[in-house]
């Protein structure tokens, strides 16, 4: 199995732990109604750490260079989209009226995809830079 291929087995493997933490993370959240309840906190706060290291890791070994700029552009929609998200322009709103679970999953799920995609983002964008410095 060559590197690219591990790495990419390694980036889906990522998103599907962002996927399944947050299900479970927003089912607590939803359980107990409330993002700031202690317990909803740590576990949240455990899992977007794990999130950022898998992100640095991401960042470190697993985006080609063809795939710097389409990387860099979807990690910027996701981080517009959840910039939107607990403000009254909330884009899951519209979730609570079929359930309100599938608010707080939605929410769970794209805030650790973010805490996943950002610091592999700040890595690939310095490493693009200095790509760019370095040819002139």
């Amino acid at each position: 199995m060559e590197y690219e291929q591990i790495a990419q087995y390694a980036f889906m493997a990522f998103v599907a732990i962002a996927i399944i933490a947050g299900l479970a993370v927003g089912f607590i959240a939803y359980d107990v109604r409330n993002w700031n309840d202690p317990a909803v906190k740590d576990i949240n706060g455990y899992i977007t750490l794990l999130m950022l290291i898998l992100g640095i890791i991401v960042g470190l070994i697993s985006i080609t260079a063809k795939e710097v700029q389409p990387f860099l552009i979807a990690t910027i929609a996701l981080m517009v989209t959840r910039i939107g998200v607990g403000t009254q322009f909330d884009v899951w709103n519209p979730l609570t009226t079929l359930h309100e679970l599938l608010y707080y999953w939605a929410t769970a799920i794209l805030n650790y995809i973010v805490a996943f995609v950002a610091p592999a983002a700040v890595i690939i964008a310095i490493k693009a830079v200095y790509a760019m410095a370095k040819e002139k």
